[in-house]
């Protein structure tokens, strides 16, 4: 029988032109070693399974060839390309540093440095996993590492640069190797499945490729493992019943329930896949990508980022055409915070199905939010919506601000009465035609004008009983009271720029409220700052008991029997 050996090992690569996925990085190798310009330390640094083991032997081997090619490949027909394919080349030594981590282990193989090469002219020293060395050897490892024998070259491998001495990465040239895209796994797994004879179709390729997670070594892993469970003939039904992958289907599925707010079938949707053994992390945690994936799909620009076979593509860019994009920004928010609150949540389940509920929710309230900004435009007179349009008010603007320098000549603090009816400054906005134009279609408008003082303190503590929620602007409505100066505008005085932030932030509520009860949409608000109501600030320690033994005379004689004294 022959021995099987598995795709990982089989279709290493033994060239620079055939490791895939970090071309620029075997480049710059390959004119190293044709221009001769060769470094005595490198550090080749990346995730697990994408070559760098490779790649240092690869190298070794190209360096140490008596007949290079002129792209700088090895030869393999010359003594040293042949001593290295059948493992018996003493040029190369390989040291494990997982499980030779110590300092006698840097000493051995220092030793071993001073000796030079047979045949060819370099003696190379591949470390793999370095960075599982003790601080020690670390140590022992410096002086040799930066001043080696003419002969000797060391390639240091490593997945966690970040353990990896500072002194040690002076003294190495840095190769970053990057995950290997879907694409690119996709391709070698089709060559890989050629040679084999095995039949597989692209979705079950790419359902590997993501798998992976960017590793080759990983992805040939599971190639194998499908192939003996398919009897050579993968398919997508098959992989994913194999890698236990939540199928696309079901996120579609479910993406169409939230559309169509069936919140019904949407939690029957969620109790089918867990029937099926699925983690509640992993059905979330794969529906926020899904998400994700229809938002790239929304525009060209960004459908690069999409990494799905070429049938499934399709399907995306379909469902998207339905999604708005305000929708699968807050699908997208929403399930990523059920993902955080996953592990720390007391009931999974009803976790899930809450998220669920939300998100079958959505498209209504995106509707109604559509819909009420659709109503606030159509309120707007006539007249007034080229001043609008102009203005582009998304948002209640803050009528009013506190001037940054106090008035010499006046005891308050006095904010210029606004002219928009939205609680808008329009100074500079508008063209002076169009301002004359909205004066006198404003002035041809019947207004209330017979509304008193009175009438505008009724409103003022009615719009205040509505906020129940907004504790502090409340109690400010309470303790001020507006007084009317005429030409529709009224002034109101409070304390603290705190409270005028508060009116601010409200005045397009408010004022909306005040000019629909009294049929006047012209009504201003003018907030000002009394100095004289403002109390003075306890600072001292001193202060602040002089100002409670007023309230009770007994503290001073408790302070007198005690003899306490402020600092």
């Amino acid at each position: 029988m022959e021995n099987y050996i598995v795709s990982a090992r089989k279709y290493r690569p033994s060239t620079f032109d055939s490791v895939v996925g970090q071309k620029a990085l075997t480049t710059t190798l390959k004119n190293a070693i044709q221009n001769n310009k060769l470094a005595h330390a490198y550090l080749f640094c990346g995730p697990r399974g994408v070559g760098k083991t490779s790649c240092a032997r690869i190298f070794a081997k190209a360096i140490n060839c008596l007949n290079p090619q002129s792209d700088g490949e090895a030869c393999n027909e010359c003594e040293s390309c042949k001593a290295f394919n059948e493992q018996r080349s003493y040029n190369i030594r390989e040291l494990d540093a997982a499980s030779n981590n110590s300092v006698d282990d840097i000493r051995m193989l220092i030793e071993e440095v001073r000796i030079p090469p047979a045949i060819g002219k370099y003696k190379v020293f591949i470390i793999d996993e370095v960075h599982m060395l003790s601080p020690q050897a670390f140590n022992a490892f410096l002086k040799t590492l930066e001043e080696p024998p003419q002969h000797a070259v060391f390639i240091l491998a490593t997945t966690e640069k970040n353990k990896v001495l500072p002194t040690i990465l002076s003294r190495c040239q840095i190769y970053d190797f990057n995950r290997i895209s879907v694409a690119d796994i996709v391709g070698h797994l089709q060559h890989v499945a050629e040679n084999e004879g095995v039949s597989a179709e692209p979705e079950a390729l790419n359902i590997i490729a993501i798998k992976a997670e960017g590793g080759m070594r990983d992805a040939l892993s599971i190639f194998d493992q499908v192939v003996n469970f398919t009897g050579g003939k993968i398919t997508y039904q098959s992989v994913i019943d194999n890698l236990n992958v939540l199928d696309y289907e079901y996120y579609f599925r479910l993406t169409d329930c939230m559309l169509g707010g069936n919140i019904r079938q949407a939690l029957l949707t969620l109790n089918e896949i867990l029937s099926k053994g699925f983690d509640g992390q992993n059905i979330i945690s794969g529906l926020a990508s899904h998400f994700r994936d229809l938002l790239v799909c929304k525009d060209e620009s960004t459908l690069v980022l999409l990494e799905v076979g070429a049938s499934i593509r399709e399907r995306y860019r379909q469902t998207a055409i339905r999604c708005s994009d305000s929708f699968l920004f807050k699908a997208i928010e929403l399930a990523n915070t059920c993902d955080l609150n996953y592990r720390a949540s007391g009931n999974k389940r009803l976790l899930l199905e809450l998220t669920f509920i939300q998100l079958c929710q959505l498209m209504g309230a995106v509707s109604n939010e559509a819909s009420k900004k659709k109503q606030l435009i159509e309120a707007i007179p006539a007249s007034e919506a080229p001043l609008a349009a102009k203005v582009e008010v998304k948002q209640p603007v803050p009528a009013v601000k506190v001037p940054t320098a106090e008035p010499q000549s006046k005891p308050t603090e006095k904010i210029p009465e606004l002219s928009s009816p939205f609680g808008v400054s329009i100074k500079g906005v508008a063209k002076k035609d169009e301002k004359q134009s909205v004066q006198e279609a404003a002035n041809k408008i019947s207004l209330n004008d017979s509304y008193t003082e009175e009438d505008i303190c009724t409103q003022w503590k009615a719009f205040a009983e509505t906020l129940d929620s907004q504790v502090l602007l409340k109690n400010t409505m309470i303790m001020s009271t507006p007084h009317l100066l005429g030409d529709n505008l009224f002034e109101v005085k409070v304390t603290n720029p705190s409270q005028v932030d508060d009116l601010s932030a409200n005045s397009f509520d408010l004022l909306q409220f005040i000019r629909k009860n009294l049929n006047n949409s012209h009504i201003q608000m003018r907030v000002v700052i009394d100095k004289s109501l403002q109390e003075e600030v306890l600072v001292s320690n001193q202060q602040k008991y002089e100002h409670l033994a007023d309230q009770n005379p007994l503290l001073n004689k408790l302070v007198n029997e005690l003899d306490l004294k402020f600092d």
